[in-house]
């Protein structure tokens, strides 16, 4: 199965849903400086459910404070007219209580606000290729649904044909588990289980995806402990902190395209004996000359504030950025190799658990190494 090209993920259909107008404007700017070419906004909420009948929006920014009809209501209605159950709801909110409570009514990630560009493009981005992904799983499945149901009619007539007609019949058979396979990966990797349904009753939902959240929560911490040793070249370089989440955002997307491809590889039956070590070697070739491309726009953008700002070390600054995006991004590349093949040769599974540590890995390297090389380098 093909992965979604970009052209598809930039004209995807999107509804941003909230009552202040200000945040609509924002929002749809943000979007459309990144390309992204049929936004909609609306300030009422009751017609959501109205407007996803007619559209089938592919994601919805939804905010969760709203006068009449919050966030929570908009998500209970939205699931009386998705026949599949899947909500591609991301979820606007700036109290942390509410995450938690969000992704259990059945949105697929959150957006805090103050928003923050990076994180806003980075979240829209995977939330559209994961739904475009899974609607693809779908149709691919269904084809083979039929396929398969052909196939089982005349299984006879197969059998006694040739050897060949019996080997491409099983060739279907193999290519619906794939199918499916791929179609659990995008909840797998957040924490849902490959057991849990649409008709799994809360508590059993909750057993089997509260660990992975606790557990991402202990990682976290690992990356806030990184930034809390540099806390006194924080106080000093004030301006590191506007491109701490460029860093985060860029590495992080790295380490996840690196996972994909390895995780794909897996399903797949690609990752033969051998290839791990050449797996590792393309993707931190990848990850190091992206890093330099990318890193080379982060640093000339520095080096514009820092002059904006009067900072007489801007030039230094600004190798800074572009070193630490060139390391942060080779590091990720390699972490999103190298964390699934460990995982499975530890016999864990490798879907479930990988993002978790991955996240972890992106963001201890690109802020261990923005902040670190700015504690030697600038004085």
């Amino acid at each position: 199965m093909a992965m979604v090209d970009s052209a598809a993920i930039l004209n995807a259909k999107i509804l941003i849903v909230d009552d202040l107008e200000a945040n609509l404007l924002l929002l749809s700017r943000m979007l459309a400086t990144a390309g992204y070419t049929s936004v909609t906004t609306s300030q009422f909420p009751q017609g959501v459910c109205e407007l996803y009948r007619k559209n089938r929006y592919a994601l919805i920014l939804l905010d969760l404070q709203m006068p009449e009809m919050d966030g929570f209501q908009v998500m209970e209605k939205l699931k009386e007219v998705e026949p599949s159950g899947y909500l591609p709801v991301l979820v606007i909110t700036a109290q942390p209580a509410n995450k938690l409570r969000a992704l259990h009514a059945g949105a697929k990630d959150f957006i805090g606000k103050p928003f923050e560009l990076a994180e806003v493009l980075a979240r829209v981005q995977n939330m559209l290729e994961v739904r475009l992904l899974h609607d693809e799983a779908i149709e691919y499945g269904k084809a083979l649904e039929q396929k398969i149901q052909e196939a089982e009619a005349s299984h006879e007539l197969v059998r006694l044909k040739s050897a060949e007609a019996v080997e491409l019949y099983e060739k279907v058979i193999a290519e619906q588990r794939r199918s499916i396979e791929l179609s659990l990966q995008p909840g797998a990797m957040v924490g849902v289980e490959r057991e849990e349904r649409l008709s799994t009753l809360w508590p059993r939902s909750l057993f089997l995806r509260h660990p992975w959240l606790q557990l991402n929560l202990l990682t976290a911490f690992v990356a806030g402990a990184v930034v809390s040793m540099f806390h006194d070249t924080i106080d000093r370089l004030l301006i590191l902190t506007i491109f701490l989440p460029v860093l985060a955002g860029q590495s992080g997307n790295t380490g996840s395209q690196a996972l994909a491809i390895t995780l794909r590889g897996f399903t797949l039956g690609d990752m033969q004996p051998g290839k791990a070590l050449l797996l590792v070697r393309k993707e931190a070739l990848l990850g190091l000359l992206n890093g330099a491309l990318v890193g080379l726009v982060a640093a000339a953008a520095m080096y514009v504030v820092a002059s904006i700002q009067h900072a007489p070390n801007a030039f230094m600054l600004s190798t800074v950025v572009l070193l630490a995006m060139i390391g942060s991004c080779a590091i990720s590349g390699i972490s999103g190799a190298i964390v699934p093949l460990v995982l499975r040769r530890l016999g864990a599974d490798p879907v479930t658990a990988s993002s978790i540590f991955l996240t972890t890995a992106t963001d201890v390297a690109s802020m261990g190494m923005l902040l670190g090389l700015a504690a030697v380098l600038v004085k």
